[in-house]
């Protein structure tokens, strides 16, 4: 059946009237006839009765008007949609750049984004947090999910995404681990990680602080350049390392625990995109993860 025809169906089923329809449809009477009786003709069976007063579904043409409309809707529904993308320019592949498994707390957001923009596609780009904003300089991906703060000249700072306080990652033969929970004075007595990659100072105390809160010095330990490394470096005792909570849930690893610290900072995810190439695919993903949180 023709998409043609089913609109004249449809549309006959609602006026019940030949005249009317033609006249909602712009064509002429003989053209609904005519669309009629094929569709009769290829079902092999009647769908309306006529008489000179007045036109009734039959019984086969209720149960197709039932299962017509709401599948032309949709139809049109998605047709209008991927038609008002285009004219807004939302269009093509959207390349996102998240640390592993992060990608999980953009779930929402991209359905959200795919719903509304069916033209546009969504690409994930691994960041390694030993170089966060590589990817968005080199144009390798557009919008990139960074923990907080980010103070760069060049890059905007969008929605936050998920927040939750650091929690410590230790060896589980670590004297650490035989206890419930740390603070974040403790990190005085042992190594944290080293990025292999030169990082701000400001970013990397967002994650690393410096000092304790008395003022004592976090050492600097192995150097690191992946997440796994990461892992890896601290399952073998050498480092402990506050992380942000996200990586207890997607992250369970053998010979690694995860302990709360009583006076944690909180750890924050935000989308961040390079300020001068915002385009309107960038702007539409930022308008859909503003709408989920």
């Amino acid at each position: 059946m023709e998409l043609r025809d089913i609109e004249i169906f449809l549309a006959l089923a609602e006026e019940l009237h030949f005249g009317r329809t033609a006249e909602r449809l712009h064509v002429t009477q003989a053209r609904v006839s005519q669309s009629i009786a094929k569709q009769e003709r290829q079902i092999g069976g009647t769908l309306f009765r006529r008489t000179s007063r007045r036109v009734e579904l039959t019984s086969i043409g209720r149960r197709l008007y039932a299962e017509l409309r709401p599948a032309y809707q949709q139809i049109l529904d998605s047709t209008r949609s991927a038609a008002a993308s285009a004219a807004r320019g939302v269009h093509g592949t959207l390349r996102i750049g998240t640390m592993g498994a992060l990608s999980q707390i953009l779930t929402a957001t991209n359905s959200l984004f795919r719903g509304r923009h069916p033209g546009a596609e969504v690409d994930f780009v691994e960041v390694q947090p030993s170089m966060p904003f590589a990817g968005l300089r080199s144009g390798e991906v557009d919008i990139a999910m960074l923990w907080l703060p980010v103070r760069e000249s060049d890059l905007t700072v969008g929605p936050v995404m998920s927040e939750h306080p650091l929690v410590c990652m230790v060896a589980s033969e670590h004297p650490l681990a035989q206890r419930d929970s740390i603070r974040m004075e403790d990190f005085g007595d042992y190594e944290v990680a080293s990025s292999q990659h030169s990082l701000p100072a400001y970013f990397e105390e967002g994650l690393l602080p410096f000092h304790t809160p008395s003022g004592r010095p976090i050492r600097r330990g192995t150097k690191v350049a992946t997440w796994q490394e990461t892992l890896i470096a601290v399952s073998s005792g050498r480092i402990v390392q506050p992380i942000q909570a996200e990586a207890a849930v997607y992250y369970p690893w053998p010979g690694v625990r995860y302990l709360p610290i009583d006076d944690a900072p909180i750890g924050r995810w935000a989308l961040v995109w390079r300020t001068n190439a915002e385009t309107p695919l960038v702007r539409a993903y930022v308008d859909a993860a503003e709408g989920c949180v």
